[in-house]
């Protein structure tokens, strides 16, 4: 089939990560007047703001080295968008996990739990999903602008996945304690914020799950 167009790929992809962002800020909310001290109740809503500032990195994050990746892509065939899909599906299902999670958060008991492993398994498909992404990208040279050396394909790849350890722990560690769950997620961001990708121009895709994906 024809090459398709990467401006709408990109185009695509964009708007749905501006949705799932936004959609985060929808359960920022307080009972309102009436309901106690205003300080009161922004305390007792903490679990929602913390767990926002976590998912809205870590989908900045994700943004960032999708860009990083898709602008060294040469090539955009049908394969390519259906796993873009795939990745975009998990990144719009980042919001509910979220919600669920500042939830039941400090509820306790297995529903605390269950919210938690939620939150966490999410981040684990989404790393999941981008590595099928740049597994695409790596199988074929041709597929790259500045493919990545032969030599340097294993320890980009070792790099990469090293990501999805923490999301697996956070998943086991939710079982235990969901406020710990959501700490090692935001330490995943925190390492991805530094976990730069390289400079356009030179060898190499993103090595980061999140942009992914963190």
């Amino acid at each position: 089939m024809a090459a398709v167009n990467r401006g709408r790929l990109e185009s695509f992809s964009d708007g749905v990560f501006a949705v799932a962002i936004t959609l985060l800020a929808l359960d920022l909310t307080v009972a309102g007047p009436g309901h106690g001290m205003l300080l009161h109740q922004i305390g007792d809503r903490w679990p929602s703001f913390a767990a926002y500032l976590v998912s809205f990195f870590t989908i900045g994050i994700i943004w960032v080295n999708h860009h990083a990746l898709i602008a060294n892509i040469a090539v955009v065939n049908r394969p390519l968008l259906y796993i873009n899909l795939l990745l975009l599906a998990v990144i719009v299902a980042i919001p509910f996990a979220t919600a669920t999670m500042a939830a039941y958060l400090t509820s306790g008991g297995q529903d605390a739990h269950v919210a938690a492993a939620l939150y966490a398994g999410t981040f684990e498909l989404m790393g999941l999903a981008f590595t099928v992404l740049l597994e695409w990208a790596l199988h074929e040279d041709e597929r790259m602008h500045v493919p990545v050396p032969a030599a340097a394909r294993n320890a980009v790849r070792t790099r990469f996945y090293s990501g999805q350890i923490p999301y697996l722990v956070a998943f086991g560690v939710a079982f235990v304690s969901a406020p710990a769950a959501l700490i090692i997620t935001a330490l995943v961001a925190v390492y991805y914020v530094f976990e730069r990708t390289p400079p356009r121009g030179q060898p190499g895709p993103p090595t980061s799950t999140h942009a992914g994906g963190v």
